[in-house]
């Protein structure tokens, strides 16, 4: 009988991660607390109980290792996870290299993507604390598909401020929110004082998630019987998500292998962080491993922020935290990584990347997308945009490999699938993909104006 090599690693459900990591105690350095704007003192559970259920307020600032994943989560999540590993041998094979690449398949998820980690759990604690309603934003569509999702089975309603050009990019991710029943504006509206102020200045505002991220957090704030929900950047957001860490480090071990290189796209830091923190204490503790972190030229947030204190939104609603950031007044271009145009990103990645344990590159958006539709021909898998980054991280790092002769093990958080992008492949299959650098006098105009602490 013939034996051919495995192509996906997979886990029973009973192998499933029954608790989230805590990266937080295994810090190289303490995170600094978000910041109240007005007195320049740290926030307390107080400030952000209008927002937020108080069991997230409690993870956001646990310093436990491990938090108990609840039952009623995991009997969701068992809709779709565990999530396969594959082993990318056809990749491996174009690409004539000798690194073995595998990637950690996050879009077999009913929405699609990573983000329903976070949303059954963010739906599930307002649920318990007798909220009737989740206000949020979405970029590219994928965190408003996957909460709309999560308030569909747990009966809550959902309402989605997002990005306007997404919302003109991406009329489908629209459709399947509806499917789940949710609310989707495209941002900014002239529903909240935060989006008609921005509709006074400029009429035709192509949006951001700093914007849209206002929106919702006003309405949430105005509104007794609802909540605020974050699809990224802060700690409990993360927290959710590592779930694919812990799960991929199991089937690496089943595999016989230690990762020399982990990549992922970063926009906010949810997907990347939760596929990496499970990982890091071994680098800390002296294993060789390279973490990559990818971004778009058109936002390059780690490569080109300042490490600061500033507000998460445009509107200043939200509490002052230290991280990467180009100045929360930016306004990206309209790429059609969506989920990647956010001008800061979180906390917790950002003090790694601060403290050398995670490095980062940005790429223009025709790179990228050659790299998507090479492993959509090698793969059979149409990468999300945001994804695709990562794809192209693992793809340079492979050929590098070529180069020197080395046998790495590369792993690539795949994030998402395009299906709902497929706009963006057709603009690049006829040449009309614009290769975007944000301009450094843009950047230091948005940075004039972060707050001084």
């Amino acid at each position: 009988m013939r034996l051919m090599e495995e192509t996906k690693i997979t886990l029973s459900e009973k192998e499933m991660p029954t608790a989230w990591y805590n990266i937080q105690p295994d810090l190289p350095a303490p995170l600094l607390p978000p910041l109240n704007p007005a007195t320049g003192q740290p926030i307390g559970p107080q400030d952000l109980a209008p927002i937020f259920p108080m069991e997230l307020i409690k993870q956001e600032v646990s310093q436990d290792r491990w938090i108990e994943i609840p039952d009623d989560v995991l009997r969701i999540y068992k809709l779709w996870r565990p999530t396969p590993l594959h082993r990318a041998h056809h990749l491996e094979k174009a690409l004539g290299t000798p690194a073995r690449i595998y990637y950690k398949n996050e879009s077999v998820s009913p929405p699609g993507s990573h983000k329903p980690n976070t949303a059954v759990a963010q739906a599930y604690y307002n649920k318990q604390e007798g909220v009737k309603r989740i206000c949020t934003e979405t970029g590219a569509g994928q965190w408003g598909s996957a909460l709309a999702f999560a308030c569909n089975l747990f009966g809550l309603k959902c309402t989605v401020y997002m990005v306007k050009v997404s919302y003109q990019q991406k009329p489908y991710r629209k459709s399947l929110m509806g499917i789940w029943g949710a609310k989707v504006y495209p941002s900014p509206t002239d529903l909240t004082n935060a989006g008609r102020s921005i509709l006074e200045k400029d009429p035709d505002s192509p949006g951001s998630l700093g914007i849209a991220i206002s929106e919702a957090v006003e309405d949430a704030a105005t509104h007794d019987d609802a909540k605020y929900s974050l699809g990224s950047v802060l700690n409990h957001v993360l927290l959710h998500q590592t779930i694919v860490g812990l799960e991929a480090k199991k089937q690496l071990a089943v595999a016989g292998e230690k990762p020399d290189i982990l990549v992922g796209c970063v926009g906010g830091g949810s997907n990347f962080a939760g596929f990496f923190f499970p990982f890091v204490k071994d680098k800390l503790d002296g294993q060789e491993i390279d973490i990559i972190a990818v971004e778009p030229t058109a936002c390059p947030t780690l490569t080109k922020g300042v490490y600061r204190y500033d507000f998460g939104d445009t509107a200043e609603m939200t509490p002052l935290i230290k991280m990467y950031t180009l100045g929360h007044t930016f306004i990206p271009p309209e790429i059609h990584a969506g989920g990647l145009r956010y001008h800061g990103d979180a906390p917790l990645l950002c003090l790694l990347v601060n403290k050398g344990v995670v490095s980062a590159r940005a790429y223009r958006q025709n790179p990228v997308f050659e790299a998507a539709m090479l492993f959509a021909m090698t793969e059979g898998i149409v990468s999300a945009p945001e994804t695709a980054h990562a794809v192209k991280a693992g793809i340079d790092e492979a050929v590098r490999c070529k180069e020197t002769g080395e046998e790495k093990c590369i792993v690539i958080a795949f994030s998402g699938h395009g299906h709902f992008d497929l706009a963006a492949y057709d603009d690049y299959l006829a040449g009309e993909l614009e290769d975007y650098e944000y301009p450094k006098e843009k950047i230091e105009e948005a940075l004039a104006h972060l707050p001084e602490v």
